[in-house]
């Protein structure tokens, strides 16, 4: 019996499929929940806020003394600068500000990762540095987008959804003139790093050293201090 027309109907079905398993793979990956959770507060700054009074800058990369950090938006007004940190994740979420880890739980799965507000400060640290500015110009903001519920309180520059551009409008004193917000802006275009390959595949490099630091860190059991593994 001839079986070639059945196994040529079967590699051409699966030559098929080869586009639609990458696409699948490609919306799964964490890469790009966070391309879209970035998308979607991109959308709603420049819909829900007045463009002549914030200035949105995204994907901002700057170099530090360890190699680089990368900030996912920036958003400066007269009432202060907005260091925006996005997470777009799904079901139960659990944390407080003090904690190193928050846990994520999808049914009876827990999953720990890092308190997204130890991850901003170094975003905020960095953008003080680097425009000279005092710590009160200058919040810390986590937006959760997707389908994620706290089931715990949160601190309030902590947010869900479009609870971020409440946040971000409660601030109603004045920190800088419009002559500053525009010299601000200037600062951080001429401080980033260019947006190209080799600045991503650098912080990439750099963000994986860190990692792969951290490893080799445990906890003392008696003094419960950090010790590294050699």
């Amino acid at each position: 019996m001839d079986l070639s027309p059945v196994i040529n109907q079967f590699i051409k079905n699966f030559l098929y499929l080869i586009p639609l398993l990458i696409l699948v793979a490609i919306f799964k990956s964490s890469w790009f929940k966070g391309i879209l959770g970035e998308f979607v507060v991109n959308i709603s700054t420049k819909w829900l806020l007045d463009k002549n009074e914030y200035h949105l800058i995204k994907n901002v990369t700057l170099p530090t003394e360890e190699g680089t950090t990368q900030i996912d938006h920036i958003i400066i007004s007269i009432y202060g600068i907005f260091v925006v940190e996005t997470k777009n994740m799904k079901g139960w979420i659990f944390g407080n500000a003090s904690q190193r880890f928050w846990i994520q739980k999808i049914y009876k799965h827990s999953n720990k990762f890092q308190n997204p507000l130890h991850q901003n400060y170094k975003h905020v640290k960095t953008s003080e540095q680097l425009l000279e500015l005092k710590d009160n110009q200058v919040y810390s903001l986590v937006v959760f987008v997707g389908n994620s519920t706290f089931k715990t309180e949160m601190p309030e520059n902590v947010t869900s959804g479009f609870g971020y551009i409440r946040y971000i409008k409660s601030k109603k004193r004045p920190v800088f003139s419009q002559q500053e917000v525009a010299e601000i802006i200037t600062k951080i275009e001429q401080g980033r790093l260019s947006q190209s390959f080799e600045t991503y595949r650098a912080h990439i490099k750099h963000v994986k050293t860190i990692q792969s630091q951290k490893k080799n860190i445990v906890t003392c059991p008696k003094y419960g201090s950090a010790m590294k593994l050699r």
